[in-house]
Protein backbone atom coordinates (compact mmCIF):
# COMPACT_ATOMS: atom_id res chain seq x y z
CA UNK A 1 0.00 0.00 0.00
CA UNK A 2 1.30 3.64 -0.84
CA UNK A 3 2.03 6.05 1.73
CA UNK A 4 -0.73 8.10 3.28
CA UNK A 5 -0.12 11.89 3.53
CA UNK A 6 -1.07 12.43 7.24
CA UNK A 7 -1.79 16.43 6.02
CA UNK A 8 -4.75 14.90 3.67
CA UNK A 9 -5.72 12.20 5.23
CA UNK A 10 -8.55 11.60 7.89
CA UNK A 11 -9.80 8.47 9.70
CA UNK A 12 -13.26 8.38 9.95
CA UNK A 13 -14.84 6.29 12.52
CA UNK A 14 -18.31 5.09 12.25
CA UNK A 15 -21.05 4.32 14.56
CA UNK A 16 -18.60 3.41 18.09
CA UNK A 17 -21.37 3.49 20.03
CA UNK A 18 -22.54 1.22 22.85
CA UNK A 19 -25.80 0.11 20.95
CA UNK A 20 -24.24 -0.73 18.06
CA UNK A 21 -20.64 -2.34 19.13
CA UNK A 22 -22.97 -4.42 21.57
CA UNK A 23 -24.85 -6.07 18.77
CA UNK A 24 -23.90 -9.56 17.57
CA UNK A 25 -21.52 -9.32 14.87
CA UNK A 26 -19.06 -10.75 12.32
CA UNK A 27 -16.63 -11.93 11.41
CA UNK A 28 -15.09 -9.58 14.36
CA UNK A 29 -16.63 -8.69 17.38
CA UNK A 30 -17.38 -4.95 18.09
CA UNK A 31 -14.85 -4.46 20.94
CA UNK A 32 -12.17 -5.91 18.68
CA UNK A 33 -13.55 -3.18 15.72
CA UNK A 34 -12.99 -0.67 18.13
CA UNK A 35 -9.69 -1.77 19.06
CA UNK A 36 -8.46 -1.29 15.75
CA UNK A 37 -10.26 1.93 15.11
CA UNK A 38 -8.67 3.51 18.42
CA UNK A 39 -5.33 1.75 17.11
CA UNK A 40 -5.98 3.87 13.66
CA UNK A 41 -7.32 7.22 15.82
CA UNK A 42 -4.15 7.04 17.43
CA UNK A 43 -1.65 6.77 15.00
CA UNK A 44 -3.70 9.30 12.92
CA UNK A 45 -3.11 11.69 15.61
CA UNK A 46 0.58 10.80 16.07
CA UNK A 47 1.14 11.97 12.50
CA UNK A 48 -1.21 14.81 12.23
CA UNK A 49 -3.85 13.44 10.58
CA UNK A 50 -7.41 14.46 11.30
CA UNK A 51 -9.64 11.93 13.39
CA UNK A 52 -13.09 12.25 12.61
CA UNK A 53 -15.79 10.51 14.74
CA UNK A 54 -19.57 9.83 14.06
CA UNK A 55 -22.46 8.89 15.84
CA UNK A 56 -26.05 8.25 14.30
CA UNK A 57 -28.80 9.84 15.89
CA UNK A 58 -32.02 8.13 14.82
CA UNK A 59 -34.30 11.12 12.79
CA UNK A 60 -37.50 12.64 14.69
CA UNK A 61 -38.53 13.76 17.75
CA UNK A 62 -38.39 10.65 20.08
CA UNK A 63 -35.33 9.82 22.63
CA UNK A 64 -32.66 8.08 20.88
CA UNK A 65 -32.63 4.29 22.39
CA UNK A 66 -30.43 3.98 25.60
CA UNK A 67 -26.86 3.13 24.77
CA UNK A 68 -26.54 5.73 21.83
CA UNK A 69 -23.56 7.42 23.37
CA UNK A 70 -20.46 6.99 21.82
CA UNK A 71 -17.93 4.93 24.01
CA UNK A 72 -16.08 6.94 26.10
CA UNK A 73 -12.69 5.85 24.71
CA UNK A 74 -14.06 6.60 21.00
CA UNK A 75 -14.89 10.20 22.05
CA UNK A 76 -13.81 12.93 20.17
CA UNK A 77 -10.72 14.73 21.33
CA UNK A 78 -9.63 18.59 20.89
CA UNK A 79 -9.00 18.72 17.12
CA UNK A 80 -11.52 16.19 15.85
CA UNK A 81 -14.26 16.43 13.93
CA UNK A 82 -17.63 15.15 15.38
CA UNK A 83 -20.05 14.22 13.31
CA UNK A 84 -23.75 13.24 13.98
CA UNK A 85 -25.89 11.82 11.44
CA UNK A 86 -29.15 10.80 10.70
CA UNK A 87 -29.03 8.39 7.89
CA UNK A 88 -26.81 5.47 7.41
CA UNK A 89 -23.69 7.89 5.74
CA UNK A 90 -21.94 10.27 7.26
CA UNK A 91 -22.42 13.04 4.68
CA UNK A 92 -25.75 13.65 4.38
CA UNK A 93 -26.56 16.94 5.84
CA UNK A 94 -23.63 16.67 8.38
CA UNK A 95 -21.04 19.28 7.16
CA UNK A 96 -18.50 16.38 6.91
CA UNK A 97 -17.60 17.37 3.25
CA UNK A 98 -16.95 20.56 4.13
CA UNK A 99 -15.05 20.04 7.28
CA UNK A 100 -12.49 17.96 5.02
CA UNK A 101 -12.12 19.96 2.26
CA UNK A 102 -11.53 22.85 5.01
CA UNK A 103 -8.53 21.02 6.16
CA UNK A 104 -7.07 20.14 2.85
CA UNK A 105 -8.10 16.39 3.08
CA UNK A 106 -8.50 13.80 0.39
CA UNK A 107 -8.03 10.66 1.35
CA UNK A 108 -10.24 8.77 3.99
CA UNK A 109 -9.42 5.77 6.07
CA UNK A 110 -12.43 4.37 7.31
CA UNK A 111 -13.89 1.82 9.82
CA UNK A 112 -16.65 1.02 12.08
CA UNK A 113 -19.87 -0.49 12.88
CA UNK A 114 -21.71 -1.88 10.31
CA UNK A 115 -19.53 -2.80 7.09
CA UNK A 116 -22.28 -2.59 4.76
CA UNK A 117 -24.45 -0.39 6.80
CA UNK A 118 -22.69 3.11 7.98
CA UNK A 119 -19.12 2.11 6.46
CA UNK A 120 -20.41 0.93 3.03
CA UNK A 121 -22.43 4.33 2.73
CA UNK A 122 -19.90 6.90 3.80
CA UNK A 123 -17.07 4.79 1.82
CA UNK A 124 -19.73 5.04 -1.30
CA UNK A 125 -20.21 8.40 -1.04
CA UNK A 126 -16.62 9.54 -0.32
CA UNK A 127 -15.93 8.04 -3.77
CA UNK A 128 -18.60 9.20 -5.62
CA UNK A 129 -17.36 12.85 -4.60
CA UNK A 130 -13.65 12.52 -5.16
CA UNK A 131 -12.11 11.13 -2.10
CA UNK A 132 -9.31 8.34 -1.96
CA UNK A 133 -10.90 5.78 -0.02
CA UNK A 134 -8.60 3.47 1.77
CA UNK A 135 -10.74 0.83 3.75
CA UNK A 136 -8.88 -1.52 6.75
CA UNK A 137 -11.24 -4.55 6.69
CA UNK A 138 -10.31 -5.67 10.23
CA UNK A 139 -11.30 -2.68 11.45
CA UNK A 140 -15.06 -3.05 10.84
CA UNK A 141 -17.39 -5.72 10.71
CA UNK A 142 -20.89 -6.55 9.36
CA UNK A 143 -24.12 -8.03 11.23
CA UNK A 144 -23.18 -11.11 9.94
CA UNK A 145 -19.58 -12.79 8.25
CA UNK A 146 -21.16 -12.54 4.99
CA UNK A 147 -22.77 -8.95 4.60
CA UNK A 148 -19.09 -7.75 5.72
CA UNK A 149 -17.46 -10.65 3.29
CA UNK A 150 -19.51 -9.50 0.33
CA UNK A 151 -19.00 -5.37 0.98
CA UNK A 152 -14.97 -6.43 1.39
CA UNK A 153 -14.77 -8.33 -1.34
CA UNK A 154 -17.31 -6.75 -3.93
CA UNK A 155 -17.82 -3.40 -3.38
CA UNK A 156 -14.75 -1.95 -1.60
CA UNK A 157 -12.53 -3.11 -4.01
CA UNK A 158 -14.54 -0.91 -6.05
CA UNK A 159 -14.40 2.14 -4.42
CA UNK A 160 -10.70 2.19 -3.57
CA UNK A 161 -8.04 -0.05 -1.52
CA UNK A 162 -9.02 -2.79 0.98
CA UNK A 163 -6.02 -3.50 3.88
CA UNK A 164 -5.67 -4.37 6.99
CA UNK A 165 -5.41 -1.97 9.96
CA UNK A 166 -1.81 -2.88 10.30
CA UNK A 167 -1.18 -1.30 6.66
CA UNK A 168 -3.11 1.51 7.30
CA UNK A 169 -1.27 2.69 10.70
CA UNK A 170 2.34 1.44 8.41
CA UNK A 171 1.57 3.93 5.48
CA UNK A 172 0.51 6.86 7.99
CA UNK A 173 4.07 6.54 9.14
CA UNK A 174 3.43 4.42 12.12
Amino acid sequence: MDALDPTRTAVVLIDLQRRIVDQPTAPHTGPEVVERCLALAGAARAAGATVVVVRADRPGPDPQPAGSELLPEVAPREGDVAIVKHTWGAFHETGLDAALRERGVDTLVIGGLATNFGVEQTARIADEIGYRVVLPHDAMSGLDAYAHEFAVDYVFRRLGTVCTTAEAIAALGG
